[in-house]
């Protein structure tokens, strides 16, 4: 849902500054002053209606009936709230909510007529009954219809700034009403004033109606009736967080309500027992008028700035704690003085009124909305009239019971002068309740927003050894897949390799032949050890025909390997040509390592024949057997020629050989081997398995810029899977000094570490300041983008600029680089915010920012806003949001991470090329064509530098530049050009030395 309006984004001066003042952005004004609108008549109307009808009801009443009200409101709300909820079912949402007004209206009309027209006193008095809990039922449906249309309006980030404005639209309204209030009642009667208000409330209604046929894209067009398959299969997903979600938000709302009623009794009961019938409607007019004006105020310029800087669950808990505790104690400190005991007592809960109608209805209304975002857009209306509206009914008709229980039992046991504070105690009990309720929901509010619940993996610490194995023999013994039973073996590689031949060796014998082949290699990794050999050599008396050669081979190797004193001449009936090439390599390899010198020039001539044989299968098995071999000897000349093989098998094998053998003379052709990508695989798992031995020849590899980027992508990905202190702290020293793409490259690879099973998802103290110093240069360096490409935009103070539609295009593609920059700059802010925070909360994150949809970016700036924890975090939030560079470069100078500078084009453009290591290589090469085109000069040092850049085109651009503004020094350097490697340099320079001998030959 994309809602925007740009219409009023032309007006500067006075318009915008009143934006800032509210908080507020051009795109939100016009439907955020619509629902301000519609909820201020509204509300005018309700609130004339609800003052009249107290002022009735406890005329005809008093105030020790109102539980009464309580409860039968709870059933009534109940029962509208699950209508309501019904509706939008059967209904479209955008009719439900248009149409729910006047509704709620008519039955107020009927009853208004009916006391007016009736002279039977029990009936009027039901009238008076049924009018006073009418409009409280219109009050819950009102707060909800309008909560609702407005998170159909607004995205997650948009509702913390609107909301705020429009929910003061039931403050203005008690202000109007407040104080119109008892200049109507001079000309009219309260049931006049109560139909007054109906056809108030009417009008509102149009202003909904206008709003909704205005942006048709807010609101489904169809009923929400059963969901696809696809949904119920996502909602099973996200079920139990959800729905401990909502539960606790019904029990926020439920409490809240709860808070409230009983603040409101003690309230009115004082107010009633001085007070006559237009006296007190004329009070609670006033009063309500006073505490509008201070709740506009407050809604207006305070509600939500504060919102946005601590946060929707720190404001929400502003009541219950000063309801709930700072005001019942200063109540408590009054009454300790008995001079002033009951008129302290009496301003004491007028005190408690004020605060309670203040902090509800400006940090709770405007923060509640908030809380109902993280829920599925698909059920979220629902969601929240079933939650908070039905929590408000079921809250009042407990609360009414309450009070009637508290009453009773007051009167029969407390003391009278100790009988007014059990309401006070109770009100106290619950707020503390719903201080827990808030800290429980501030817990699960990015988590539901996320929308992902993170696994735990296995280790040693999280399972019984024990239990583990006796679940891997049960695995591997009875049926199941063979994907599963290769799982359990990785899994017991993972958790107790020194164990594996304990486990593994007894069940060798009745494995199928790919398990005990991957049971031997995973024996042979742990170690070899004398004690299994007689369940190996099991495997080696059954008939050769019937076993696998690669298992037979295996099972040879271990049982020569772990005997020290067997007879080597049994290996040599294996090295004639009727055995498996696999079973003469691997005895052939066993006498070269252990045989006698006559066993030695036996086994060397049958891998020379295997080393040479036409079949590449032979070949393979060759070069695979000379890894167990500690000296090749004679054997050494054939590897040139085995590395050019035109078989890609031999060639991995000859490389894993190398490896294994530590044949340091062809350590570059591993490296060599990074450059093509059908044997990068095999090179990263050979660099990776020499461990510390291979860091330097990597690091060269890395940091050389004239090696092609994908290779150095590789060489920093390959010393990250390298798992030892030194090349993780190689990593992060490397990440300090390097910039641009070598800094993503970096950043990837450390992230790759975290993502590992058994790895922390972020990393420790140690590492987290030197994360935030980076985020804090990255910073920096959008300050010099946002600077450039707003200078960029004001070429008149150019010498050249009129009519030089070359300058023109080029300054258009500088500025389009820069953009292209700044997003490159923005996904290194996210990459480093990722090794500090939760990986799914951030690739939540990152996905939503990516996303063209105004609302998914407001999703991954509320996840971030509430998974971030640096100073800089609301500057993070700004530079990510989509906003003009001239805004966010004034967020960057404002927060101190950009210092204004005044100078002009030249000197932005040399400061520019200056840094060109921080620039991408096409955002450089726009420098220099910007350069030339500008005539801008620059030194020699920065075009000797640039000459020599990696980039080709770069190295282009520097010699279009010397090609205007020195020939001179052009002529001097073009012959030593000729051999540049790059296609496009070398044919420029071609062309420029035939202008100059034309040149010269015209001159002559």
């Amino acid at each position: 849902m994309e809602l925007k309006n740009h219409g009023l984004t032309r007006d500067k001066g006075v318009l915008a500054r009143l934006l800032k003042w509210v908080n507020l952005r051009p795109e939100e004004v016009e439907r955020t002053w619509m629902m301000f609108a519609f909820y201020t008549i509204v509300s005018v109307g309700l609130r004339w209606a609800e003052d009249s009808t107290v002022a009735l009801f406890l005329d005809k009443y008093g105030a020790g009936q109102l539980p009464w009200i309580y409860i039968a409101s709870a059933v009534t709300g109940a029962g509208l709230v699950v209508l309501y909820s019904w509706l939008q079912k059967v209904f479209p949402l955008r009719a439900v909510i248009v149409a729910i007004a006047p509704g709620m209206v008519m039955p107020l009309f009927l009853l208004v007529f009916l006391y007016g027209g009736i002279n039977i006193p029990y009936l009027a008095v039901i009238i008076i009954f049924l009018l006073r809990l009418w409009v409280d039922a219109c009050y819950v449906v009102n707060d909800l219809n309008t909560s609702i249309v407005a998170n159909q309006l607004f995205n997650i980030r948009e509702i913390k700034r609107t909301y705020p404005l429009v929910s003061s639209g039931i403050l203005v309204a008690d202000v109007i009403s407040g104080f119109s209030l008892p200049t109507l009642l001079k000309f009219a009667t309260l049931n006049t004033v109560i139909l007054v208000g109906c056809i108030v409330i009417l009008l509102g209604s149009g202003i909904l109606f206008y709003l909704t046929f205005k942006y048709p894209a807010a609101f489904p067009h169809t009923p929400q009736r059963e969901i696809t398959e696809e949904q119920a299969s996502r909602h099973r997903r996200l079920e139990t967080p959800l729905k401990r979600y909502v539960w606790q938000l019904f029990a926020f709302f439920a409490l809240l309500q709860v808070i409230g009623l009983l603040i409101d009794f003690q309230y009115l009961r004082e107010l009633n027992s001085s007070l006559g019938e237009q006296q007190l409607a004329s009070f609670l007019g006033v009063f309500g008028g006073i505490v509008g004006l201070c709740e506009l105020v407050t809604q207006w310029f305070v509600s939500s700035r504060l919102i946005e800087k601590v946060g929707v669950f720190f404001t929400a808990a502003l009541l219950p704690l000063t309801v709930g505790f700072l005001l019942p104690g200063a109540i408590s400190i009054l009454n300790l003085f008995p001079a002033i005991e009951e008129p302290g007592f009496f301003w004491g809960l007028i005190s408690l009124k004020f605060c309670d109608e203040l902090l509800r209805y400006t940090f709770v209304i405007s923060s509640g909305p908030a809380l109902y975002q993280p829920i599925p857009e698909r059920i979220r209306s629902r969601m929240q009239a079933l939650s908070s509206g039905t929590a408000e009914a079921i809250a009042s008709g407990l609360t009414g019971f309450v009070i009637f229980g508290t009453v009773f039992i007051s009167k029969k046991f407390v003391p009278e002068p100790l009988q007014k504070w059990v309401l006070i105690g109770e009100t106290v009990i619950v707020a503390a309740t719903c201080l827990k309720v808030v800290w429980e929901l501030r817990s699960r509010y990015v988590d539901v927003l996320v929308l992902s619940a993170e696994r735990g993996g296995l280790s040693a610490t999280t399972v019984g050894l024990k239990a583990f194995k006796q679940g891997i023999v049960k695995s591997l013994v009875e049926p199941g897949s063979s994907t599963d039973k290769h799982s359990c073996l990785e899994l017991l590689s993972q958790i107790d390799l020194p164990g594996a031949g304990q486990v593994l060796a007894p069940l060798l014998v009745k494995l199928p032949s790919d398990l005990q082949r991957s049971s031997l290699e995973l024996m042979l990794m742990a170690g070899v050890n004398p004690l299994y050999v007689p369940e190996v050599r099991r495997l080696l008396d059954q008939p050769q025909a019937t076993l696998d050669p690669e298992v037979f081979a295996l099972a040879m190797r271990y049982v020569w390997l772990a005997e020290d004193n067997l007879n080597l001449s049994l290996l040599e009936e294996y090295l004639e040509p009727p055995h498996h090439s696999l079973i003469r390599a691997t005895a052939a390899a066993l006498l070269l390592r252990q045989g006698a010198p006559i066993q030695q020039a036996a086994a060397t001539k049958t891998m020379r024949r295997m080393l040479t044989h036409k079949q590449e299968q032979e070949r393979v098995n060759g070069v695979r057997a000379l890894r167990e071999v500690a000296y090749l000897q004679a054997l050494r000349v054939h590897i040139p020629s085995l590395l050019q093989d035109d078989s890609l098998r031999v060639r991995c094998a000859v490389l894993e050989m190398i490896t294994a053998t530590r044949m340091e003379e062809y350590y570059p052709t591993l490296l060599a081997a990074l450059y093509y990508k059908s044997t990068r695989p095999t090179a990263i798992q050979c660099l990776v398995s020499m461990e510390n031995e291979a860091i330097p020849m990597l690091l060269k590899l890395a940091t050389n810029v004239y090696k092609p980027d994908v290779v150095r992508m590789y060489a920093w990905r390959t010393i990250a899977q390298i798992d030892t202190t030194e090349a993780i702290e190689i990593l992060w020293l490397h990440l300090e000094t390097s910039s641009s793409t070598t800094r993503d490259y970096i950043l990837r690879s450390l992230l790759k570490i975290n993502q590992q099973p058994g790895k922390s998802s972020a990393v420790d103290r140690f590492y987290e300041s030197r994360v935030e110093a980076l985020v804090e240069q990255e910073l920096r360096f959008l300050g010099e983008i946002y600077a450039a490409y707003i200078d960029f935009h004001n070429l008149e103070s150019l010498e050249n600029y009129q009519g030089n539609e070359r300058l023109l295009t080029i300054a258009q593609l500088l500025q389009r680089s820069l953009l292209e920059l700044e997003l490159d700059v923005r996904d290194r802010l996210l990459l480093l915010l990722k090794l500090l925070y939760p990986a799914e909360k951030m690739q939540a994150a990152a996905f939503n920012l990516q996303s063209q949809s105004l609302v998914n970016l407001a999703r991954g700036l509320e996840i971030l806003d509430h998974t971030v924890n640096l100073p800089c975090k609301s500057l993070l939030l700004n530079i990510l949001d989509r906003r003009p560079e001239q805004e966010k470069l004034k967020y960057l100078v404002d927060a101190g991470f950009w210092q204004y500078e005044n100078i002009s084009i030249n000197q932005r453009l040399s400061k520019m090329i200056a840094q060109g290591h921080l620039l991408s290589d096409w955002c450089l090469a726009c420098c220099l064509h910007f350069a030339q085109a500008a005539y801008v000069r620059l030194t020699t040092k920065e075009i000797l530098a640039n000459l020599r850049h990696p980039t080709g085109f770069v190295r282009e651009a520097v010699i279009s530049y010397l090609s205007v503004v020195s020939q001179r020094v052009l002529r001097e350097i073009l012959p030593d050009l000729q051999t540049d490697p790059h296609p496009l340099v070398a044919a420029q320079v071609k062309e420029l030395i035939a202008k100059n001998h034309q040149s010269q030959n015209k001159q002559v």
